[in-house]
């Protein structure tokens, strides 16, 4: 029984949003409120100033912003939450959609003044895609911003998804005086306090004169209005809805100055879904299956910089995961074992003996064993799905700018594009390597992580390319003949399969209408 309980207290989670949005400052309050730290961090590029755990890789330090999906976990009033904060760049989505197969449920967090930004609509397509189950954290209240009447219309018009508050807001900005928190009947009292946990005065009815003295006469009726209007608009709240990922509970506060993260943590912890059943390819998998399984879902090299090691991040799907047992690595068909799995905060690492469903181990990977998408089980063959890499949108050639370190920069280029920040290609007519992006920011994060982490020089050199596509055909002469006459336009990617690099939208029209017999595929999962 014990081994079912342990998957039920589980909570594995991401918090996503727009940049700027206070994602990594309410990571950072959770991990407070969860005894995990005892000083948040700020999110500034200031070299006095303490950082956010969850950002403590140098350029990220230096930026101000998340750069690659980092992996907390803590102990909360007898759950153990898991929680993912991953990148909000763009520059950096692919990361977090990787991120988001391997988490049962998402915590999304919205400026009160800027609302649903572009990056959040993306993010929750992704969610929505899954039927993942959502939070909605409105951030930044003790700021002026919009009528929160104003924003559940607007999160349910761009997000595409119901909402029900859990908790209102009374006042914002310099008049901001606290929530009522619906879910618990009760009213939490605002005092700001950036580095301590503040205590909330409760208040359970609504109509007593103590809420009149407490917050003014004009703010408390404004308040009853409030949630009179609520009950009118908005059904009860239902778990089953939320769970099936067709309502969003909506929660109010200030990330920065730990106002409304206990309510959102309590509430969290009792409502959010344990881990759930997974599909593969060939069955269904339950987590409470005695043999073990899971997916690597992000690689990471150089988390210490002393040991150039990678450490590939696993989620488990079923049964337990135990220390030196012998798994089976599906794609290789062989068997390793592990004496030194660990658990994260962050960058700080802890050996662990066994591990449940929802947990994500690290695995050290010195020899480039694992790859994104790669199953781990107790024997059985099953392939997890969902972890494509997207066709890049961005190419430069990399060119070795210092002749002595060929050998770092062909190391380091190999490990980071295993950890999914790029992709390579080996361009066929002149040998030379291309290195694919999503975003701009990549290459300039490339570029510093070969020079820190590999003490490996690179310059970029311009290509003019439109798009990448893997190709396939079940005519080996149709493919041959296409090769041959794209000869110019060819390369291998690292796996060696062939992929098209067309360079400009006309020509991979044209192709695709010259060559009827060949498949032209715009993501690595086919």
């Amino acid at each position: 029984m014990a081994f079912i309980d342990e998957i039920k207290r589980r909570r594995t989670f991401a918090v996503i949003s727009h940049p700027d949005a206070g994602k990594t400052t309410l990571t950072e309050k959770l991990l407070l409120f969860g005894g995990a730290i005892h000083i948040a961090g700020a999110v500034k590029s200031n070299k006095i100033k303490k950082t956010a755990t969850s950002d403590w890789m140098e350029i990220e330090k230096q930026r101000g912003i998340s750069v690659a999906t980092s992996v907390m976990a803590f102990e909360y009033n007898g759950f153990k939450i898991n929680i993912l904060d991953t990148p909000g760049h763009q520059d950096f989505q692919e990361d977090t959609f990787r991120t988001l197969t391997a988490v049962d449920s998402v915590i999304i967090v919205v400026d009160c003044a800027k609302g649903v930004e572009s990056q959040t609509r993306k993010l929750m397509n992704v969610c929505r895609m899954r039927n993942t189950p959502v939070i909605v954290f409105v951030n930044k209240m003790d700021r002026n911003g919009k009528n929160p009447f104003d924003l559940m219309d607007e999160l349910e018009k761009e997000l595409n998804i119901m909402v029900r508050p859990l908790s209102w807001p009374i006042n914002q900005g310099d008049k901001f005086k606290g929530v009522y928190n619906l879910y618990e009947h009760s009213l939490n009292l605002y005092t700001p306090s950036k580095q301590t946990i503040s205590e909330n005065v409760a208040i359970d009815d609504i109509n007593s004169k103590q809420l009149d003295d407490i917050v003014g006469e004009q703010d408390a009726m404004q308040l009853r209005e409030d949630l009179e209007l609520l009950d009118g608009v908005y059904p009860e709240f239902d778990r089953s809805t939320y769970e099936a990922g067709q309502v969003a509970p909506v929660f109010f506060g200030s990330a920065l100055n730990n106002f409304g993260i206990k309510e959102l943590l309590d509430c969290f912890c009792e409502i959010a879904p344990s881990p759930g059943e997974i599909q593969t390819e060939e069955r269904i998998v339950k987590p409470e299956e005695e043999k073990f399984s899971g997916f690597v879902f992000k690689i990471h090299a150089n988390m210490d910089p002393n040991h150039r090691s990678c450490i590939a991040f696993v989620k488990v799907c079923s049964g337990k995961f135990e220390r030196n047992v012998n798994y089976k690595h599906v794609r290789l068909g062989k068997s390793f074992k592990f004496s030194s799995p660990t658990c994260f905060m962050a960058q700080k690492k802890d050996i662990v003996d066994e591990a449940y469903p929802g947990d994500i181990v690290g695995l050290p990977d010195s020899g480039g064993t694992f790859k994104i998408g790669d199953t781990l089980t107790s024997g059985e063959t099953i392939h997890f799905k969902g972890l494509p890499s997207f066709s890049p949108e961005m190419f430069k050639y990399i060119e070795n700018d210092d002749p002595m370190k060929a050998k770092q920069l062909n190391k380091g280029i190999e490990q980071l594009t295993d950890e999914g920040v790029a992709q390579v290609f080996t361009n066929q007519f002149n040998g030379r390597k291309i290195i694919g992006t999503v975003g701009a920011l990549q290459f300039e994060v490339i570029q510093y992580r070969l020079l820190h982490e590999y003490n490996a020089q690179c310059r970029w050199e311009p290509i003019s390319l439109y798009k990448a596509c893997w190709i396939e055909s079940d005519d080996a002469e149709a493919l041959d003949t296409f090769k041959k006459r794209k000869y110019q336009y060819m390369a291998k990617d690292k796996e060696g399969r062939d992929v098209f690099l067309a360079d400009s939208g006309y020509i991979l029209q044209m192709a695709q209408s010259d060559f009827p017999k060949i498949r032209f595929h715009f993501s690595s999962e086919f």
